[in-house]
């Protein structure tokens, strides 16, 4: 056998502290490349002999600027979740918020509100109501999804139920139709 006339190089063996650079390495890169990310990818041309005529992109209502049809007494409304999207058609952007009283203890009633804009104005305005929040209910989930509000919700089978504890969940659906939100069950929802 032929010796080699190259010395035996000391990187050819793996040790615990190549192991650490290498592992330090890569956490370094997906660290940078979090922080460095590409602007957001938009539908709308924004260049073009067309652009002057194009209407402008409504920004979503915000429910910070938003009054609602709540009773909270001393506490304030608070918003909990929300969700945007296009619900009538219009190509202009509608927000769903889950709303309620900002209670020291126990679990309040949430409400579910379709917000959108006033006419000719940014101003939010709540369009719908669809949950009530004299309805005991409180929502664990919602989105909007083709056009459609989609609500996970929580409430009670009885008066006896603590109000701590639901013990009941659907799923309901609601879509603008005729001038109306129509609410429905979405298809493979069950209840408990």
């Amino acid at each position: 056998m032929q010796q080699s006339a190259v010395p035996e190089l000391a990187h050819t063996h793996t040790r615990p502290i190549h192991w650490l650079a290498t592992a330090t390495a890569v956490a370094g890169v997906v660290a940078l490349s979090s922080v460095l990310q590409p602007n957001s990818a938009t539908a709308a041309q924004t260049t073009g002999p067309d652009a002057k005529h194009a209407p402008a992109a409504l920004a979503p209502p915000d429910p910070a600027r938003a009054d609602f049809p709540l009773e909270c007494g001393p506490v304030k409304a608070i918003v909990v979740k929300k969700a945007t999207g296009d619900l009538d058609g219009d190509a202009s952007p509608e927000t769903v918020v889950v709303v309620h009283c900002d209670a020291p203890m126990g679990t309040p009633p949430d409400g579910i509100y379709v917000l959108t804009h006033s006419a000719g104005t940014t101003t939010p305005r709540v369009a719908a109501t669809l949950v009530d929040p004299k309805d005991s209910t409180t929502v664990s989930d919602i989105t909007v999804r083709d056009g459609a509000v989609i609500a996970d919700l929580l409430g009670y089978s009885s008066d006896d139920v603590p109000r701590c504890c639901p013990d009941v969940k659907s799923s309901a659906k609601w879509q603008w139709k005729n001038g109306a939100f129509i609410r429905s069950t979405p298809s493979g929802a069950h209840s408990v």
